[in-house]
């Protein structure tokens, strides 16, 4: 990625813009990072809801995974594969306790 930027994209991420048989991304350094600051943000966010739905539904943190994965693929702000790394990244800072 671009060697100026500050922020690390995962290579889980990335991979997200790789097709299959290829090996570079389909999209440009700059797309790509904007597209991760957007996921990862959201990822972010739903931290908060996440807990919440846990502790006043009394729902496992797979439960709110599988609703709040629903809810990010009926919109059209993201890509299914971004939906579902958003929520792969906010699995796993539910397990980080963050």
């Amino acid at each position: 990625m671009n060697p100026d930027s500050q922020v690390h994209i995962p290579p889980s991420f990335i991979a997200l813009f790789i097709e299959p048989g290829k090996h570079k991304p389909s999209a440009s350094a700059t797309e790509i990072a904007q597209r991760y600051e957007l996921c990862e943000d959201m990822a972010q966010l739903l931290i908060d809801t996440a807990h919440t739905q846990m502790h006043r539904l009394g729902i496992t943190a797979s439960d709110v995974i599988a609703t709040l994965r629903r809810g990010l693929h009926q919109g059209d702000t993201f890509t299914p594969q971004e939906a579902d790394w958003i929520v792969l990244r906010l699995d796993e800072l539910l397990r980080l306790g963050a």
